[in-house]
């Protein structure tokens, strides 16, 4: 069996399957890639064969292969229709779906950001990465725990800390995707539902490093999992500021993940340790605070976040003097 012959034979053997027309240009993985925590996210697979997913709806686990044409991960405008084929297995297939056009972006408009009048008032860098990248969107899950808890354990500490706990805990608590080793990449592993992320012991949170404020602020957030879940159905900024409302949740958690659950356009994560020294080096030369940050994206408000994408995506890198984030080792103590 080929690889070619592969697309196929999963359809074939899926639960169920969906083909979704972005109406225009289109890039797969990089526009769900924010959804992965770093290359080795035990719930996503890359392969030839597609973009491999797994996760948990309201009616059980699935399993997802996406696949755009020619497999290529990207889908180009022609004449012919841009699709992305999408097969499901697990009691969770129609579900995921039902609900699949949204997270891949059907309801990112760019219109507003792209209007002549309004480009023009943007960075040429913005402008110039906005040219070259017409196929990413923003993604919106309306999966409120899946990013919730991962965003929790990324407060205060490195990306690496936070990406080597996440993972330690996913292979102790995550369970097996839908077809996984069989149909699915062996390995591909399922999030805990708010109740298996509750019933984690303290020591595997200490074996994990991640500190006790971190785990407490997780056990708060998922006490009230169907009240928070409820929160993908608000608009961003009122889900936002009610996040906020839960102990050890700020600015910054709220924007990381109303940036995914609900695909906001203008969501700025104050408060991050490297963004608003990013975002002042890439539009005024100087690095700058949280304050200078949100003065400078002022005139783009209703779409900061579209900013943000595009310049990281335009090529630009900030220097890198300064003292960097230590990474630290709860596991010592």
């Amino acid at each position: 069996m080929t690889i070619a012959d592969a697309p196929a034979r999963l359809a074939a053997a899926a639960d169920a399957s969906l083909r979704w027309y972005p109406g225009g240009p289109y890039d797969l993985r990089r526009t769900l890639g924010i959804l992965m925590r770093g290359n080795g996210d035990p719930s996503f697979s890359a392969r030839p064969d597609g973009l491999w997913m797994a996760f948990t709806t309201p009616d059980g686990p699935v399993t997802l292969r996406l696949a755009a044409a020619g497999d290529s991960g990207v889908v180009a405008d022609s004449g012919g229709g841009p699709c992305v084929d999408a097969q499901a297995w697990g009691p969770g297939s129609e579900a995921a779906l039902a609900g699949l056009p949204r997270m891949l972006g059907a309801g990112d408009d760019w219109s507003a950001f792209d209007e002549p009048a309004f480009a023009a008032t943007l960075p040429r860098m913005v402008r110039e990465a906005r040219r070259r990248n017409p196929d990413v969107r923003l993604p919106s899950t309306g999966r409120m725990v899946d990013s919730l808890v991962p965003t929790i354990l990324e407060q205060k500490v490195t990306v690496i800390e936070a990406r080597r706990g996440f993972r330690y805990l996913m292979y102790r608590h995550g369970t097996p995707a839908p077809g996984a080793g069989t149909v699915a990449p062996p390995g591909l592993l399922v999030r805990p539902t708010a109740e298996g992320w509750l019933r984690i012991p303290s020591w595997d949170w200490h074996r994990a490093g991640v500190g006790p404020q971190r785990s407490a602020t997780v056990m708060r957030a998922l006490r009230s999992a169907v009240a928070l879940e409820r929160l993908a159905a608000l608009p961003a900024a009122e889900a936002g500021a009610k996040m906020q409302t839960i102990p050890g949740i700020g600015v910054w958690t709220a924007a990381e993940v109303v940036q995914r659950t609900h695909g906001c356009p203008d969501s700025i994560a104050v408060g991050d340790y490297h963004l608003a020294a990013y975002v002042g080096a890439a539009l005024t030369g100087r690095r700058t605070d949280d304050a200078g940050m949100l003065a400078l994206l002022e005139p783009w408000t209703g779409h900061r976040q579209r900013v943000v994408r595009m310049l990281g995506l335009s090529g630009f890198r900030k220097p890198t003097f300064g003292p960097r984030m230590t990474i630290q080792d709860h596991r010592a103590h």
